[in-house]
């Protein structure tokens, strides 16, 4: 690791833990991502993004144990949890059930949080620094295309975001998603 990365990747910590926005690269796209667990910084992220709070957001993580406080287990089935889990690290986004502590704005108007175990790098090392998962959606105003690369987020964003310099995975698709509590793929690509 460079030092030009490790400093953007301070850089970029720091911004999270100071309630800001960044753009990362993922498996397929950069995305935008906050601390799931600060109201003000999601409301920020919607309000650049133009994205309503009742989609909800993924939250993404570099290991499960980040996920914990997250997700309910106990109304999944042991052959599921197997069955999906599988996936991961990767490009598969999982919906489960939200424990009741998990906010609005990260679930929606849902009763289901959006969870994903990154095999990104620049994820994995973003999520370690920084000690916990973080919110994922993807960097784009809402209705124009992922940005996938850093020039793309300068004309999308200008300055209203930190940047985590990179280059996305090989994925030509966005994360599949699949309810976990009955096997249904909701988005796959």
């Amino acid at each position: 690791m460079s030092i030009i990365y490790k400093n953007n990747l301070k850089k970029c910590v720091r911004a999270l833990k100071d309630g800001n926005v960044i753009a990362y690269p993922t498996e397929s796209v950069f995305g935008l991502g906050c601390d799931p667990d600060n109201k003000d910084a999601v409301m920020k992220l919607l309000k650049i993004k133009k994205r309503s709070i009742d989609k909800g957001l993924i939250i993404i993580s570099s290991n499960y144990a980040y996920l914990k406080k997250y997700v309910y287990t106990k109304e999944v089935s042991e052959k599921n949890i197997k069955k999906f889990y599988k996936f991961w690290p990767g490009n598969f986004t999982l919906l489960h059930p939200a424990k009741n502590t998990v906010p609005i704005w990260i679930t929606g108007f849902s009763k289901l949080v959006a969870v994903r175990i990154t095999n990104n790098v620049y994820v994995k090392s973003l999520c370690k620094n920084f000690g916990k998962a973080i919110i994922s959606t993807s960097a784009n105003l809402h209705g124009l295309k992922p940005c996938i690369n850093v020039k793309e987020i300068f004309r999308q964003f200008g300055n209203r975001v930190h940047i985590l310099h990179g280059c996305v995975g090989l994925s030509k698709n966005t994360s599949t998603i699949i309810n976990i509590v009955n096997g249904e793929y909701i988005r796959h690509e």
